[in-house]
């Protein structure tokens, strides 16, 4: 038996081909939006953590620079707290300073040299006094130069000649003079002996 479609078989073929195709279409768009999705949700995660890190280090940075001010406060304190030791140390030393002088100026004068004043201001010392002949002011100031560890940098300020009457009849030439010396304190007296110690020795040279 022969068997005739009387439907329009080109516009049943359209029709499915026209909802094979939205239902592909659908399909496409739906998965997109899952895609979409899910691309979303995963950027959201990752800015979601990355703000939490920003949030920890901003909490870490306020911490650091609260220690670092903290350090900053104790330096000072510190700081503060050695500027007190050392005037403190600095008064003790200098408590010693007036008899250190009267003894190396004892030690340290030359026979014909003779101190008639004395002035100190701070750690300068500045003396006045009269000698026989301008050699003496010499000797004098290197003696203070060379061999008091008291007194340093003698600087001779002026030198007049003049005359002295030793009786009625006797008149003598004699050199008035005034100069200055550094008082050294007691620590700085001691480093030139310490470092002096310090100094390691030459090694001998090899016996042949």
């Amino acid at each position: 038996m022969i068997l005739i479609n009387l439907l329009p078989h080109r516009e049943a073929a359209r029709k499915q081909r026209r909802d094979s195709f939205y239902a592909t279409l659908g399909a496409a768009a739906l998965i997109g939006v899952l895609l979409s999705a899910a691309v979303y949700l995963w950027y959201q995660a990752a800015i979601s953590t990355q703000e939490s890190r920003n949030s920890f280090l901003l909490a870490e940075n306020k911490r650091l620079d609260a220690q670092i001010k903290d350090i900053a406060t104790l330096q000072t304190e510190i700081t503060a707290l050695r500027a007190r030791q050392q005037a403190v140390e600095d008064l003790q030393a200098d408590r010693n300073m007036p008899v250190n002088l009267l003894n190396e100026l004892v030690k340290q004068v030359p026979d014909g040299v003779y101190i008639t004043s004395m002035q100190q201001e701070n750690q300068k010392v500045t003396l006045k006094g009269v000698a026989q002949s301008n050699e003496r002011v010499s000797d004098l100031l290197r003696n203070l130069a060379n061999n008091s560890p008291w007194l340093d940098h003698p600087e001779l300020v002026e030198i007049v000649a003049g005359t002295i009457a030793l009786t009625p009849r006797d008149q003598r030439r004699v050199s008035n003079f005034t100069l200055r010396v550094e008082l050294k304190r007691p620590t700085d007296a001691q480093k030139p002996a310490s470092a002096a110690n310090a100094t390691p020795a030459a090694p001998s040279p090899p016996k042949t």
